[in-house]
């Protein structure tokens, strides 16, 4: 390969959000990757943070450009320029765009397990919740659409998040699929609120749908939230996008991303993304492939070593979702008893709604050789914790 994938970078001591564990951990839950960005990102941030001057940044007209040009050649969907809003943030975005397009105590829907943050912006903002489960049959997941039939009808019921593909499943929407929610959303003027920040993360032979491109209904009834920072391990830049094409709700979204102070970008978010939407397609196309092998290690492993386990097939997201159910449905004291005696931090799947407490989430976005130490410390901690319910 070209690019470096296969170094262990130490990122302890570094004020790294994932990072910050015992000396003895191994960290493998948030979604953050162990590998260092592509380099023509880190030659555009550094010689920008040579310059030495750090003042107020605007918002170029290469980044619209940059991003329009990117889903028109990667994703085969035109976004017309002025659609797009700078946000710091996809988190803060939504937060943003839930508290001016719908009211206090009105319902929006997520389809659980789902992204744990999305709670806390439904949540915190005074609107309500409604899980739309997904139904797992043992092998993957599908819509239970008469159940989210039922809830975008119920009148109080304003909006929808769509995670797009979804995290922590893995799996890429279709566009049958898309269009039938579009359709059903549209019918109940319900807004759609596509979070599409893992886009770009799919297998090598795999590509993700932009809901907006699927139908008319879908183009003017949503929001779409895009950003490089999980594709190109920048999350810590604070940098995304925004895609409104309804001039209606669009104004209503900028005014809010305004108001709320989430629209100004920082020294190095314009340009970073630039860098990463122009120059970046080789590295990106590497990485993926490196992913895609590293998920074949996992799925041999589980197969070989641990089969009271199941991965489910996952073709999006460096995110793998693995089920516990044959050893324990609680698999919040399974996780915390693997960190303490293994050093093995995961992500217990409770957090993610729907069937979550049957699962775990497991990052995988690191060099292969911490990957296998990885699954050698959850072999060894499902070992010791069968021993102990056997006890």
């Amino acid at each position: 390969m070209k690019y470096d994938f296969s170094s262990l970078i130490d990122r302890r001591n570094t004020n790294s959000l994932k990072w910050d564990v015992k000396d003895n951990e191994l960290p493998m839950w948030v979604a953050d990757m162990d590998f260092q960005t592509a380099p023509e990102i880190i030659e555009t941030v550094t010689a920008k943070a040579k310059k030495g001057v750090y003042g107020y940044t605007i918002v170029s007209d290469e980044w619209y450009n940059s991003i329009s040009t990117w889903w028109k050649n990667r994703h085969n969907f035109k976004i017309n320029q002025d659609w797009l809003i700078f946000s710091i943030g996809v988190v803060p975005a939504i937060s943003s765009i839930i508290r001016k397009l719908t009211t206090v105590a009105e319902n929006v829907v997520v389809q659980t397990p789902v992204y744990n943050i999305f709670f806390n912006s439904i949540v915190n903002n005074g609107r309500h919740i409604l899980e739309n489960k997904l139904v797992f049959d043992g092998v993957k997941y599908k819509i239970d659409f008469q159940d989210l039939a039922e809830k975008l009808a119920d009148p109080e019921t304003k909006m929808m998040i769509l995670c797009n593909p979804h995290n922590p499943i893995g799996k890429i929407w279709d566009r049958e699929t898309l269009a039938k929610i579009g359709e059903l959303c549209y019918k109940n003027n319900v807004i759609v609120l596509s979070d599409e920040i893992h886009c770009d993360l799919t297998d090598p032979e795999y590509q993700y749908i932009p809901f907006a491109s699927v139908s008319e209904h879908c183009r003017i009834n949503s929001v779409s939230c895009l950003a490089p920072s999980k594709a190109f391990n920048m999350a810590g830049i604070h940098t995304a996008a925004v895609v409104v094409p309804n001039q209606a709700l669009r104004n209503r979204v900028e005014w809010g991303l305004n108001t709320d102070e989430v629209a100004e970008p920082n020294l190095f978010a314009v340009e970073a993304a630039i860098a990463a939407f122009k120059s970046g397609a080789d590295w990106l196309d590497q990485l993926r492939v490196y992913l895609a092998q590293n998920k074949e290690i996992v799925r041999e492993y589980i197969a070989e070593e641990l089969p009271d386990l199941y991965l489910l097939p996952a073709h999006a997201t460096y995110l793998l979702w693995i089920n516990c159910s044959s050893i324990t449905t609680d698999t919040k004291e399974l996780c915390d008893f693997i960190r303490f005696q293994t050093g093995l931090y995961l992500s217990a799947g409770e957090v993610y709604g729907g069937d979550g407490n049957e699962f775990v989430r497991l990052n995988i976005a690191c060099p292969a050789a911490r990957l296998k130490d990885g699954l050698q410390r959850l072999k060894k901690g499902i070992k010791l914790y069968k021993e102990q319910l056997n006890n």
